[in-house]
């Protein structure tokens, strides 16, 4: 997969799988529903916990750098990802729900 491969927020459904290489902090403070949470710094280590899709996987952080990365180093090793546009900003100003753990109305720091 292209390192730059992107996707938009728009085609990416409410409840799907995402990994989420966000800090510990934000990820608390809200997260996609069907979001994986592994910290960008984590991910070399804990390969065996990014989850299996039969599709390119969505990467997703605040805005899109720090994902951009991930993709990039990801793809590198032969997974098929792509870089999630805007981030989690995108994803909470196009009115998609952002939870906490609990399932409670999350936000996006």
């Amino acid at each position: 997969m292209n390192p730059e491969a992107q996707v938009a927020v728009s085609d990416i459904t409410d409840d799907a799988v995402v990994l989420d290489v966000r800090e510990d902090d934000e990820w608390q403070a809200g997260h996609a529903p069907g979001a994986v949470h592994v910290p960008l710094g984590d991910v070399p280590s804990r390969l065996a916990d990014l989850p299996e899709t039969d599709e390119p996987l969505p990467v997703i952080c605040r805005s899109g750098g720090r994902s951009g990365r991930a993709v990039a180093w990801l793809s590198q090793q032969g997974f098929d990802v792509v870089n999630v546009d805007g981030g989690m900003r995108a994803w909470n100003a196009a009115g998609k729900p952002v939870r906490t753990d609990d399932g409670g109305d999350g936000s996006v720091i």
